[in-house]
């Protein structure tokens, strides 16, 4: 099974055209407080599978993480698990802040 990457760039668009989708953060907490896209829906990925009913499922939804390992491996465990438009976000919220908003601080 593979996931749908989306690249910054496409996610930009994505907001620039008020499409509608979730943005899933699957980092830590004390990762959250330093860096976070706007408007997103915080579940740390060890947690997804006891709380993944909180999950809309009639929407696409954009997993991120800091360089787009863990959101990739949310976005298996959520596609084998009956949620069909999953996307990992291509370099994670650190590709964000390089290639779209710098004003997102890096660590």
């Amino acid at each position: 099974m593979s996931v749908e990457e989306i690249s910054p760039k496409q996610l930009q668009q994505w907001l620039s055209e008020k499409k509608p989708f979730i943005l899933l953060d699957v980092r830590e907490q004390d990762e959250v407080l330093v860096a976070a896209l706007p408007d997103h829906m915080h579940i740390p990925m060890n947690l997804i599978p006891i709380r993944q009913n909180e999950i809309p499922d009639d929407l696409p939804i954009v997993i991120y993480c800091h360089h787009g390992m863990r959101s990739l491996q949310v976005a298996l465990y959520l596609s084998e698990n009956g949620f069909d438009d999953v996307y990992n976000l291509s370099g994670g919220i650190d590709a964000w802040s390089l290639m779209v908003d710098p004003s997102i601080p890096r660590y």
